[in-house]
């Protein structure tokens, strides 16, 4: 298998002023043709630091992508460091000195010394054009492996590894078809889900392997088939996941980069139905997993973000009485705002969230983490009792979250009450 290692430079990365997104979409295009990312590493504009980092990865892969470091100015160190690495001078390469004065040229601006550097290049560099801008990439073949280094702007360096470096890589090594098919799961653990399918997984052929990936309150389990023939692959890995279905349906939503909140809206569309939303504790958070959704106005009638009791009574006629007897965060309050929103927007479903999700306001009846979430329908209303752990955040997804998936049985028939 090839192995690739990919190397980011630059103090900001380092520093947290940048999210680092080369990385993640470098690796996933590399497994797309089959070569395996062993090492990822970031390192700063400190000359000895970058010279360490490259003599070690020549050691580990096959290829080695480099991003960043390519700008005009003094901190930008990546061309000298690599013919520092390499052993060779630094000349004017021809054709990136005309695409950097066309680049100018386009733009009504003159060509200044600095950005004329640009097309300072090792000698033994092979040039690699960027043509969303001035940083011209390098490709090299030495010490028995080749090296890619590419603008650290996002954009220039996706149109480069697309356009020219991904095809020629793909020419250079000969690697193996990879082919993956993710199936996500909600309202199981993952230890729960390993020992449910654990026999399943233990007969898996030794040609296909399966992955874990859990996030919060869902878990995507990625089945990796290795070959030689895509199609026969794709049959093997489509007949794994018919064996394992009967095991994990029930928590089944979706595939790939199916989405809960975008699965659910599919189903009420294909119901002819529509939903409104009462929000206390999640606060307009189980609203935006709906809106997000392209289309979603289709469906989706509306929201009270109920957060004082006040809204609750005034906007969803929940009675004073019963929040003074019974509490805003209790099984009365949950379904008298189910209904009220339903009967308001008027939509065919209705949910309804109210908790405490910290990290104050918990008692000792009602610690942090206690919430109830409510599903209103023609026929009545669904209430359920959650008891979370985790930070704000965590507790208002997880809230949700679990109101999504209340809905997805509901629509499906596989729950009454």
């Amino acid at each position: 298998m090839v192995r690739a290692e990919i190397i980011t430079i630059g103090d900001e990365i380092l520093y947290g002023q940048i999210l680092d997104t080369n990385t993640q979409w470098i690796s996933l295009e590399l497994d797309k043709i089959g070569i395996k990312t062993i090492r990822k590493s970031s390192v700063g504009d400190q000359e000895s630091e970058i010279l360490n980092i490259l003599e070690e990865a020549q050691h580990r892969a096959d290829i080695v992508f480099i991003t960043g470091g390519l700008g005009p100015t003094k901190d930008d160190l990546t061309k000298k460091v690599l013919a520092n690495f390499f052993g060779c001078d630094m000349a004017y390469h021809p054709q990136a000195l005309e695409d950097v004065r066309v680049f100018f040229e386009k733009r009504g601006r003159e060509l200044s010394d600095l950005n004329r550097d640009q097309a300072l290049l090792p000698t033994k560099a092979q040039y690699v054009q960027n043509k969303q801008g001035t940083a011209p990439g390098m490709w090299f073949e030495e010490k028995e492996t080749v090296w890619v280094s590419m603008a650290g702007v996002p954009f220039e360096m996706k149109a480069m590894m697309e356009d020219l470096v991904l095809p020629r890589v793909a020419q250079h090594f000969k690697t193996p078809t990879i082919v993956h098919k993710i199936v996500k799961v909600v309202g199981i653990g993952e230890s729960y889900l390993s020992d449910m399918i654990q026999d399943w997984e233990l007969s898996l052929p030794k040609h296909i392997k399966l992955a874990y990936l859990p996030s919060l309150g869902i878990v995507k389990l990625r089945l990796t088939g290795f070959g030689d023939h895509v199609v026969q692959l794709n049959q093997d890995i489509h007949q794994e996941i018919t064996r394992v279905m009967p095991l994990i349906k029930p928590y089944v939503f979706g595939y790939e980069q199916d989405e809960l909140a975008q699965v659910i809206g599919q189903l009420l569309i294909e119901k002819g139905a529509s939903i409104s939303v009462a929000e206390s504790c999640t606060g307009g958070y189980l609203s935006h997993l709906f809106t997000e959704i392209s289309g979603s106005s289709a469906y989706f009638k509306g929201a009270v973000i109920s957060y004082a009791n006040e809204v609750k009574i005034n906007s969803l006629g929940v009675s004073p009485t019963l929040l003074e007897h019974e509490g805003a965060v209790s099984e009365a309050c949950i379904i008298s705002m189910a209904n009220g929103v339903r009967e308001k927007l008027h939509s065919t479903l209705s949910l309804a969230t109210s908790g405490i999700a910290g990290p104050d306001g918990g008692t000792e009846e009602k610690p942090v983490g206690t919430v109830w979430i409510a599903l209103s329908h023609e026929g009545g209303v669904i209430t359920r009792k959650l008891q979370l752990a985790g930070t704000r955040k965590q507790i208002i997804h997880m809230t949700a979250l679990n109101c999504l998936n209340l809905v997805r049985k509901f629509l499906l028939n596989e729950l009454t009450q």
